[in-house]
């Protein structure tokens, strides 16, 4: 989770090659063996930048991207709301600026923040989708990849629902593989990174949990550790 409109430190790993309206979608379940779910097959990003199988909550913590702006790079994030509980709609608030500070001593800290992703993966998979991807969604901070500054002009937000310190969900990884390759699709999407990478030694996430090899093997593409 980042801060403003620019930001915790793991094995960093990456893949090198933009009033909320509601629309809820069932959550399919079933697969053959050895295939993704169906609802991540056909998971598609259309051209304005929504995902086909997303629930969309609207955010207006947004703004439009620097012209010609290609998107580049996608950056892996971890929440959890309060810390360490799953469950609930306290990231829904904040991303939407209704979080009471006074639901949980923790919320007072946070609920002034003005932060949005592009995208959530809750613990059972679901998807939903807060910003387009042809908007400015404000989830890196101050941060920078090689060598260049303000990530979130440049960059998908894609939150994981969990803490550094805890196993990802299986149903997580295959939603979060399934829409890697559904960006790569849509935008030249060049580097996969956690927010650690572009914010070393200030965020964490999405922590040393957080297994880079499986979602090399649900987004289909190989990944360089660095050194």
């Amino acid at each position: 989770m980042g801060s403003g409109k620019g930001t915790r430190v793991s094995t960093v790993a990456m893949w090198q090659n933009r009033a909320p309206i509601v629309k809820r979608r069932p959550h399919p379940s079933g697969r053959t063996a050895g295939s993704a779910p169906a609802y991540a097959r056909r998971l598609a990003i259309d051209a304005a930048g929504r995902a086909s199988t997303a629930t969309q909550i609207a955010s207006t913590n947004c703004d439009a991207r620097p012209e010609d702006t290609p998107i580049a790079l996608i950056v892996v994030h971890g929440i959890s709301l309060p810390p360490g509980k799953f469950g609930g709609d306290a990231i829904e608030r904040l991303f939407t600026n209704r979080l009471d500070p006074g639901a949980h001593p923790f919320f007072a800290s946070i609920a002034s923040l003005r932060v949005s992703a592009h995208f959530l993966i809750r613990r059972d998979g679901a998807l939903v989708q807060f910003v387009p991807c042809g908007q400015r969604a404000w989830h890196a901070g101050e941060s920078a990849w090689r060598g260049r500054p303000r990530c979130n002009d440049f960059s998908i937000g894609i939150e994981l629902e969990g803490a550094d310190d805890v196993a990802y969900t299986a149903t997580q990884y295959t939603m979060l593989g399934g829409l890697v390759r559904a960006l790569r699709r849509r935008y030249p999407i060049a580097d996969v990174v956690g927010h650690s990478d572009i914010a070393p030694g200030r965020k964490t996430d999405p922590g040393r949990a957080f297994d880079w090899t499986r979602l090399e093997r649900t987004a289909g593409a190989r990944f360089r550790s660095k050194v």
